[in-house]
């Protein structure tokens, strides 16, 4: 057990899809694992172990923005042993082309400041997802109907940022979309030696002001998580 994560030893499994909801969590794990047993409830931060084509996988709810995702993948990597960490969640969409719905899978995840950022100091370290895990799900993506865009993303510290200057430098740069967790899996699976990868579902757009319904968003979803467990073991 940790401070914030309930398993016994063993409970988690070496690949962990974490989704900030932790009913998402249970969801995902209801859907897509065999034999899915609670491992954690601490703070009502849900999380499952099961497996998925014989293959043992944890799905942990991570909360939301960066601060309390770091608890989470820190304690899971120094902890559980964790090696491969796979963001599952909702984005905003930056640019015209990416809709609602559409899946992103961030190749790059910029921010203006993370958890980590006491640590790098004056240092700009431009985190990147895993090439394996990467290519693996743009392959896993091609097969299936769902609109796919790879590239980069940022990772906000705030939800209610007003900053309309720093939207315009985004989209003027070609961020694909917006969310509060990648920048700083992506730092800390380059600092323990871990793969990790973010695969999102544009869930509103920020410059056209769509946005999907509740109801409509966890079976919207789906490809989402099947294009991240088909990566994890490709």
């Amino acid at each position: 057990m940790t401070i914030h994560i309930g398993a016994k030893p063993g409970q988690i499994a070496e690949t962990v899809l974490m989704p900030g909801d932790p009913y998402r969590a249970k969801w995902a794990a209801q859907t897509f694992l065999d034999n899915a047993e609670c491992v954690n409830e601490v703070r009502g931060m849900l999380g499952f172990t099961g497996t998925w084509k014989g293959n043992r996988v944890t799905i942990q709810g991570s909360g939301m923005g960066m601060p309390s995702f770091s608890i989470y993948a820190n304690e899971l990597i120094r902890d559980y042993g964790a090696k491969t960490l796979i963001r599952i969640g909702s984005c905003g969409g930056m640019q015209p082309h990416v809709g609602i719905r559409d899946v992103i899978i961030a190749m790059t995840a910029s921010s203006v400041s993370t958890p980590s950022s006491a640590i790098l100091k004056e240092f700009n370290l431009a985190p990147c997802a895993d090439w394996d895990l990467l290519s693996a799900a743009v392959s896993a993506a091609a097969t299936r109907d769902v609109k796919t865009h790879v590239g980069g993303i940022y990772s906000s510290d705030v939800f209610y940022a007003e900053r309309p200057d720093l939207d315009e430098q985004m989209v003027r740069h070609g961020i694909l979309g917006v969310e509060m967790e990648a920048a700083e899996l992506y730092i800390l699976a380059a600092r323990h030696g871990c793969r990790a990868l973010a695969v999102l579902t544009v869930s509103d757009h920020l410059q056209t002001g769509e946005a999907l319904p509740s109801d409509q968003r966890e079976r919207s979803f789906g490809d989402m998580v099947e294009i991240a467990l088909e990566a994890a073991f490709a």
